[in-house]
This record gives C-alpha cells, sequence and structure tokens, in this order.
C-alpha cells in the first residue's frame, strides 16, 4: 500500500513494523559474517592489519550498498508505492517490456533471472541464519555441537508448519523482540569498543584499500564473505510498499545501522584483546555459561523473524510472478483481512521447507553454507542496478552521462562482489544457481507456452468478425439463460465458445464475454471494469486487478453486469472454460521436452474457476489437444 495513500498507522507503528519484518535479514548477519571473513583471511594467521581491513570493508559495504544505492536510489523507484524486482520492471517502459508473440524481452528476462535468484536466497536465509545462531550453543559447551542440526531442523519445521497460520498475531512479537535484538548488538558492541576505541580507527578507507593492498588481487576473494553483511539490503526495496520509505529510512539511518557497526566493531575490538574468539566472535561476546544460552535464544528468535521475512517474501514474489503470466496459478491464502500482504502459499511453502531442511542436513555448518550464499544476492544486486539504470534514462528522461555515472558507481561494488562469488562456485555456489535455474525454467517456460496458445488460438482465429460468422454457420439454436466464457483476449471471441458450439449447436440467450487483465501496477484504482454492450445478445466485460490483488472475480462481475442491467440470474449461470492438452510432439516450436514440462506444470495448476473464485458447481470444462 502506497505511501502515499499514506498508511494509516503512526509513524511510531509503522517503524516498529518495519524493525521487525524489513531489518530481520541484515539485522541477523552479525552471527555469521564477521566470522566468515575471519575465516577467508585464515583466522589462525589473521594480523591485526587483516582486522582492520575487514571492519573498514563491512563498514563501507554497509554505506555504500545499504545506505546510498538502496535507501538514496533504488528505494526512489516506486510502482504506487511497492518495490520488488517485479515492480521495477512494471516501471520500465512498454516498449521495452514487449516481445514477439511465444518470446520474452531481454528486460523482462532480465527480471525474471533477478526474481528466480531470490528463491535462492528464500531458501539459504533460513537455513544460515538458524545454523548460526543454534551453533551459539556448541560455543556454550562443546558436547552441543552434535545437536546443532537436529535442534535447527526442528525449528525449522516448527517456523515451516506455522505458516499456514499467517503472521498476523506473530507479527505482533516482531518489532519488540528485534527491538530487544537490536538493543543487545548495540550494549554489547559498545561495550567492547569503550575497552579498545582505537578499533573505530578501521572506520577510515584506507583500511580497507591497504587490505587488498597487502594481500594482492588473491585478497579479492574476501569480498565473497564481506558480502554477507548486506545481503538484506535486496529486502529493504522489496518490502517498501508494507511500511514506506521514511519508516524504513528512519529506522536504518537512527538505530538498526548504527547497532550493526557497534555489533561487527564491537567483535572486532573482542577480538584485539582476544584473538581465539576470531572462531567465532559473536558469540564470545559474553561470558560462556548462562549469558551465552540467553544469547542463542535471542538470536535463534532474532534467526526466524529474519526467515519469516523471506519466506513471506518468496510468498509475495510468487504472487506477483502469477499476476504477471510467469508462473503457474497456485492457491493463493489471504491470512489477513486487514493486511492484503500478508498471504500463504502451500506449494511454495512446502519447497522452501524441503530446500531448507536439505541445506541444513547437507551442509550442517553456517560456514559451509555461507560459501553458497553470495552468488544469489550479488546476482541480483546487479540486475537491480541495471533495471534502475534503465527506469532512469527511459522513464525518468534522465541525460545518457548522469544516467550511466550512477550505473557505473552501482556496478563499482556490485560486479567484484559478485566475481567473489562465483569463485565459490563449486564450494556451495551451484545451490543458489540451481534452485535459480529450477524456477527460471519454470517461469519462462510458463510464460512462453502460454504466449504459444494465444498465438495459435489468433492464427485460428485471426478476427472477431470471422469467428462470428463460424458461430453463426454452426449455430441451429439459442436456448434461455446466461453463459460466461472465459476470454483470455479483449478483442476476440473465445476459442471455447467456437468450440462449444460447433459440438453442441447451440448458445445461450445471453452471452458475456469475461476478460481478465493484469495491471501493471499493485492494485487497481477507481473502476476496475469495463462493459460493451455487442450484438445478438453478446457482451464483453474486462476486469482489471493490480499484480499485488486477489483475482476475486465474481463480486466485480455481479457488479458489472447490474450496472449494465445483463440478465444475470447468479445460480443459473454457466461458466465456460477451456482446457488444453498438448501432444508435445518434435513438430512444435517449443520442441517436445519443453512442452512435456508445460504440460505438467499446465495440468498441475489451479483450475480457472479456483483461482477466480467461481462457483465450480456452476463450470464447464471444454478441452482442446494442441501441438506447441
Amino acid at each position: 500500500m502506497p505511501e502515499h495513500n499514506a498508511h494509516r498507522a503512526s509513524f511510531r507503528g509503522l517503524a516498529l513494523g518495519a524493525l521487525g519484518v524489513v531489518f530481520g535479514d541484515i539485522g541477523t548477519s552479525p552471527l555469521y559474517t564477521l566470522k566468515e571473513c575471519l575465516h577467508a583471511a585464515g583466522h589462525h594467521k589473521a594480523t591485526e592489519a587483516d582486522l582492520y581491513g575487514v571492519l573498514s570493508l563491512i563498514f563501507w559495504s554497509l554505506t555504500l550498498v545499504v545506505t546510498m544505492k538502496y535507501l538514496t536510489f533504488i528505494m526512489r523507484a516506486d510502482n504506487k508505492g511497492e518495490g520488488g524486482i517485479f515492480a521495477l520492471l512494471a516501471l520500465v517502459p512498454e516498449q521495452l517490456r514487449a516481445a514477439k508473440p511465444g518470446k520474452i524481452s531481454a528486460v523482462a528476462m532480465f527480471a525474471v533471472v533477478g526474481a528466480a535468484l531470490l528463491y535462492g536466497d528464500g531458501i539459504i536465509t533460513p537455513a544460515i541464519s538458524v545454523l548460526g545462531a543454534v551453533e551459539g550453543l556448541a560455543v556454550a559447551d562443546a558436547r552441543f555441537g552434535v545437536a546443532v542440526v537436529p535442534i535447527s531442523c526442528l525449528i525449522l519445521v516448527g517456523l515451516f508448519a506455522i505458516q499456514s497460520h499467517g503472521t498476523e498475531t506473530v507479527g505482533k512479537l516482531f518489532g519488540p523482540v528485534m527491538l530487544v535484538w537490536f538493543s543487545t548488538l548495540a550494549v554489547l558492541g559498545g561495550y567492547h569498543i569503550s575497552h579498545n576505541p582505537e578499533i573505530l580507527g578501521a572506520l577510515l578507507p584506507h583500511h580497507a584499500i591497504g587490505y587488498f593492498a597487502h594481500h594482492g588481487f588473491s585478497g579479492l576473494h574476501i569480498l565473497a564473505s564481506v558480502v554477507l553483511a548486506v545481503t538484506g539490503g535486496e529486502a529493504l526495496y522489496a518490502d517498501m510498499g508494507h511500511f514506506g520509505i521514511r519508516p524504513i529510512r528512519a529506522v536504518w539511518l537512527g538505530f538498526v545501522g548504527p547497532a550493526l557497526l557497534l555489533a561487527y566493531f564491537g567483535q572486532g575490538a573482542h577480538a584485539l584483546r582476544n584473538p581465539e574468539s576470531m572462531a567465532n566472535p559473536f558469540f564470545s561476546m559474553v561470558p560462556a555459561g548462562g549469558a551465552t544460552y540467553a544469547l542463542v535464544v535471542l538470536s535463534s528468535m532474532a534467526a526466524v523473524i529474519a526467515s519469516q521475512a523471506l519466506i513471506s517474501g518468496a510468498f509475495s514474489l510468487t504472487h506477483q510472478a502469477m499476476q504477471l503470466g510467469f508462473f503457474p496459478r497456485v492457491r493463493v491464502r489471504h491470512t489477513a483481512h486487514q493486511m492484503e500482504g500478508q498471504i500463504y502459499i502451500p506449494q511454495v511453502n512446502y519447497f522452501l521447507a524441503a530446500g531448507c531442511l536439505g541445506l541444513v542436513i547437507a551442509f550442517g555448518a553456517s560456514s559451509r553454507l555461507a560459501a553458497a550464499y553470495g552468488i544469489a544476492v550479488t546476482g541480483t544486486m546487479a540486475i537491480t542496478s541495471a533495471m534502475y539504470f534503465l527506469v532512469v534514462r527511459k522513464t525518468w528522461n534522465w541525460s545518457l552521462g548522469r544516467a550511466l555515472a550512477l550505473l557505473l558507481l552501482f556496478l563499482a561494488f556490485d560486479l567484484p562482489f559478485l566475481a567473489a562469488n562465483i569463485g565459490k562456485f563449486f564450494d556451495g555456489g551451484w545451490v543458489p544457481v540451481l534452485i535459480g535455474l529450477i524456477m527460471l525454467t519454470i517461469m519462462v517456460l510458463w510464460n512462453r507456452g502460454r504466449a504459444l496458445i494465444a498465438q495459435k488460438y489468433r492464427l485460428r482465429f485471426p478476427s472477431q468478425e470471422a469467428a462470428r460468422q463460424r458461430v453463426a454457420a454452426r449455430l441451429v439454436a439459442r436456448v434461455p439463460g446466461t453463459a460466461v466464457f472465459m476470454s483470455s483476449s479483449a478483442d476476440m471471441l473465445p476459442p471455447v465458445l467456437v468450440h462449444y458450439v460447433e459440438r453442441s449447436r447451440s448458445l445461450q440467450e445471453t452471452v458475456v464475454l469475461l476478460t481478465i487483465q493484469t495491471a501493471g501496477e499493485p492494485g487497481v484504482t477507481g473502476k476496475r471494469y469495463t462493459v460493451t454492450r455487442q450484438e445478438d445478445g453478446f457482451y464483453r466485460i474486462i476486469v482489471r486487478f493490480g499484480f499485488m490483488e486477489e483475482p476475486n472475480v465474481l463480486p466485480v462481475l455481479e457488479q458489472a453486469v447490474r450496472e449494465a442491467n445483463i440478465p444475470f440470474v447468479g445460480d443459473e449461470v454457466t461458466y465456460y472454460l477451456g482446457r488444453e492438452n498438448f501432444v508435445a510432439s518434435p513438430g512444435g516450436q517449443m520442441g517436445a521436452v519443453a512442452e512435456s514440462i508445460f504440460s505438467v506444470l499446465q495440468r498441475n495448476a489451479i483450475a480457472a474457476d479456483r483461482f477466480f473464485g467461481l462457483p465450480h458447481q456452476q463450470v464447464i470444462e471444454i478441452g482442446t489437444q494442441m501441438d506447441l
């Protein structure tokens, strides 16, 4: 919900909500980031200069990536208040997004790749966050080491089990818990910095530059671990629509950002005095024993909240992709009446749960899983920069020099981060790439298959007049009643109507041609339907929904027919839907393998009547066979 629609809640309430949801991912990075950086630098032989260099890199990464790139620039590109990769795509001019039938434009493909990589991030984040938190048990007592994986799996099972109940109630606890979490980070960090205030010298950029000067080209691989500090940056943009840009900026600049810096520099100050703490600097900030157990409990709660944000993000991403025609129809449940963004998608939940549990069992430690983390995040960051360039250049009409200068600035840190993480491909980086390829295949094949179906129908019925002539030639009788035919095209006669008349030789006296369109904006304001009266008892109704809305058609349809005085007795209306069966022969444009995959997706997609909220007892499906 757009900020100019002014989030009705108070600024304080929005800020607390943003603290609990938006900053969960980046807020749990101190659990493992410095540890992984020191491991990459070789913590047994890491020097004081290395520690200063790593902390300087973390500080400047947070400053340049989160504060400058996302909060100052990227979050200005909102689509009616909504953020995220698909919202950014919607801001690109139509001529750049359009493509030939059956094809996807390069710009749309770019956005789809970014979205696919975000699924990889959504699977890895819960796994690494929960593992990183539970590993604190081993710091308190080494005997708990064998229990880390089982306990992590139990927490994740519980986390995914409660998704069907929604986050409305639990969400009220998120803000206060994260308030305690960030306050704890700030207090612990500040305490250790007070004992070694010279660590603040790492704020100066020459320490970061000196790290590379000392280690040479091989030192670039440290960026693969430093990027863990900024992994939640994309979430700030994606969740912008829930809270608005002002609360997110205020919370980051006034509380979260300083707390994270205190946490990182506090770990560094403690490591200066106790070099042995480099093995796990976060949990070493408190004495072993009861304090460690308390910190493990608090960090586990924070990790669950961070995971919840990514899981909810995956639900929203799937919903947007589905509405934009890049994903098969799946069942979407809204879990809160007053908050449209809170949704639950069972299939996605099962997919994420299986992926997270598989990663925890297969990798067994956050250090090993960290190698798998960076590629998805850095790939999405680079794609967001390129998409933003198109928006400022083509939509906002910035000069080429100004737009290009900003793009080069963003890529100056995006590409080194990406290059450093590509080197970890065989150490686990293949995991998000594989997940991304699976999701990319699904989205591309679904979009291409649906486009080819529409193209075949257009070739078969090149104009509405030609189709009407064919119907008139076969029609013998008009019978009492009203028929609603779903039509994907707003200017064509639906093929299911032609097929029905050819086989039955009859047609109801009143015929409604219903087209559902998805707008390139989160929600449709004002009137969302148009009604056109045609000859011979035909009416065409076009209903529009935003890509963040649930397409509940029946209430809108009933309002439209009342306004146009169309004969429409609710329980006597028959809805006709088409369902395609595919031959999947080598002769089709799509290819046998691709068409077979598309056919599986089509069969497992939720039926159109359930998806659009039509009364299933009044629905008749008519099948056709085709080869794509």
